[in-house]
């Protein structure tokens, strides 16, 4: 289905912006480095603004990876506005086979803001296609520190423990409480277990460019070689997958359009659907309750239950967001260059998702900094 698309100008948006917008959307892919790409704006509950280039057209779908994260976490926010789920208990009460290992005192809320202590539980191709051998795999986890003393990101592994609390409380499939309670209400399509006979025009990821040199990664980050995390090439090109793309990975494995993913987060600004309560939906969408230093980058994580939030200390360019965003904007990003935001202020939603993973991560940043700054400029004036 094609996103039907408002009039930008009847929306406020700034036309000779937009253009800037679409010029440095499609810069990589005009250069031959990215294979395609896809753009959604949306404001006051509507796409505005829906374009691709490349190897894409506007029904082509790509893998959100770490953007999935806030879908997942949005249904969780149902389960707690119910008093089903307390994110102050501890997992164990929920799922007494994760409480192996000393991980007995890992709370619900710590999984959600990262600093659980287990960024490195391993977590794969085949053991996560089943319930019983992910439950395995939680009894082997140990600890990597403890339990709320710092943050580091988890890829993967503390949302795989967030989508067993959905399934316990909840009794279905996580895949199919994300879609029954948060994607068909917004009248949005499934997002999560795509079978594979409905996978057809999903874009494969490919690898472009050339990595950095020491040098250039010394003068960013301080550090002649990255470290390695669970974030590897390989490990997201198990994604073009339609077995990994079945599955429904809870940290990564989001299928969708840049509109999708636009209008699901003009949802969290206005919920007209009423999907959440409207108390929580303030707390999770602006109370920060992790900020701890994030290991590499040196700032303030400033994360939520689910989302990050650019903040006003001059660092949100450093979180994945622009310049010229507002200190409220909040979202979060995905591996390979997926942005994903909204801006309460401007009322803006924008989304763009890419299927060339830039082998420099540094050129990659740049371009996540410049596209975010020209979305959000793209508001002429304040929605009313």
């Amino acid at each position: 289905m094609i996103e039907a698309v408002r009039d930008p100008e009847s929306a406020g948006i700034d036309g000779v912006k937009l253009d800037e917008l679409r010029r440095r959307v499609r810069r990589e892919v005009d250069e031959g480095l990215l294979p395609a790409c896809q753009f959604a704006l949306a404001r006051d509950g509507q796409v505005v603004a829906f374009e691709a280039f490349g190897d894409a057209d506007l029904e082509t779908r790509f893998t959100v990876y770490s953007a999935t994260k806030v879908i997942v976490a949005s249904a969780a926010w149902i389960l707690i506005a119910a008093g089903d789920l307390d994110v102050s208990r501890r997992v164990v009460e929920y799922v007494p086979e994760f409480g192996s290992n000393e991980k007995d005192e890992v709370t619900v809320e710590q999984v959600m803001l990262h600093t659980s202590g287990f960024p490195r539980a391993p977590l794969g191709p085949p053991a996560w296609d089943e319930r019983a051998t992910r439950l395995e795999a939680f009894e082997r986890w140990r600890l990597n520190w403890e339990p709320g003393t710092r943050y580091e990101y988890h890829s993967t592994s503390a949302h795989w423990v967030l989508a067993e609390l959905i399934e316990r409380v909840a009794g279905v499939d996580y895949c199919d409480v994300v879609e029954q309670h948060v994607t068909a209400p917004l009248g949005l399509p499934r997002v999560l277990g795509i079978p594979r006979e409905e996978q057809d025009g999903v874009a494969p990821l490919e690898l472009r460019g050339d990595p950095p040199t020491p040098d250039e990664l010394e003068a960013v980050f301080g550090l002649r070689e990255l470290p390695v995390t669970e974030v590897t090439d390989a490990g997201l090109l198990q994604f073009n997958r339609a077995d990994v793309r079945a599955v429904g990975v809870p940290g990564a494995g989001g299928i969708a359009t840049a509109a999708t993913i636009a209008r699901f987060y003009q949802a969290l600004l206005h919920d007209d659907a009423g999907i959440w309560d409207a108390a929580l939906l303030a707390d999770v969408t602006g109370r920060v309750r992790n900020r701890f230093p994030d290991p590499l980058l040196r700032v303030p994580a400033n994360r939520t239950l689910g989302l990050i939030v650019a903040g006003d200390d001059g660092k949100a360019n450093m979180r994945g967001f622009g310049h010229t965003q507002s200190a409220r904007t909040f979202g979060h990003n995905g591996a390979a260059g997926q942005l994903a935001w909204a801006d309460p202020e401007s009322g803006l939603s924008f989304c763009y998702l890419t299927n060339g993973r830039d082998l420099h991560p540094i050129r990659e940043a740049r371009r996540s900094v410049g596209i975010s700054s020209r979305a959000a400029a793209c508001a002429a004036s304040v929605s009313s």
